[in-house]
């Protein structure tokens, strides 16, 4: 599903990410971890098409179609999904508001039926039960006043009614206490398929507790150093990232 090949990328004139190699195939989820100023966030920025994250050379082929000359809207039309570490508060836009005008660009953008407010709203109400997200967070502005916890929930939701194929998901535990990180870690679970892949980037294994994942890489100075399996990821909760030195 995901290829990258030999990524350099730079941001603001730095280079940031130093030959990243990562393949990843549909059904798999992949743990990314690495300490603080290690790229990581770097290369879930990159694979979206943020703005500013210059790819120098190297490749991201997504399904077999590189797509590191494409606009974030097109990447995320054809099923590409970034939860972000901080989302953005929209005031005076409702979420529910919202939702549906990216789900109705991405029925456009793939030829089909795009769904009035009554048949959305079923949708929505559907994903909101199946993920146990109060119904009076998604009639609430985007992210406006939301604790760490709704927010992180409200990026679950939203992938569950977009239905992307990649989901990159950027510190989904981060700044959640114990609790939360279950609630999160549930949705993630209710939302792996065969057809689907996940990307978990993250600090620590404590949400891998409750996500395993396929495979876990080691990131640092920009590039993958190391990836192993579930027990790479206690070997980093139990001695740091220096053994990786």
């Amino acid at each position: 599903m995901l290829e990258v090949k030999d990524l350099y990328s730079t941001v603001s004139g730095k280079t940031i990410l130093n030959g990243v190699n990562l393949s990843i195939k549909p059904g798999e989820v992949h743990a990314i971890m690495g300490p603080n100023g290690s790229g990581k966030s770097t290369l879930s920025y990159t694979l979206a098409g943020k703005p500013n994250y210059i790819v120098d050379s190297g490749d991201i082929l997504f399904e077999d179609q590189s797509i590191i000359e494409m606009l974030p809207e097109t990447r995320a039309q054809l099923g590409i999904f970034l939860s972000f570490q901080h989302p953005l508060e929209i005031a005076g836009v409702r979420m529910d508001q919202f939702m549906r005008s990216a789900y109705n660009s991405i029925q456009k953008q793939n030829n089909n039926e795009e769904l009035d407010v009554l048949k959305f709203n079923r949708l929505l109400k559907s994903k909101s039960e199946e993920l146990n997200v109060d119904s009076d967070l998604i009639q609430r502005f985007v992210n406006h006043g939301f604790s760490g916890g709704e927010r992180k929930k409200n990026e679950i939701l939203q992938m569950a009614v977009l239905d992307p194929k990649l989901m990159i998901l950027d510190e989904p535990d981060s700044g959640l206490d114990i609790d939360a990180v279950r609630s999160v870690a549930d949705g993630i679970n209710k939302l792996r398929s065969e057809s689907k892949s996940t990307v978990i980037i993250t600090h620590y294994q404590r949400i891998l507790n409750y996500v395993i994942p396929d495979y876990v890489h080691i990131f640092m100075d920009g590039k993958i150093i190391q990836s192993g399996d579930k027990t790479l990821a206690l070997q980093v909760e139990e001695k740091g990232y220096e053994i990786f030195n």
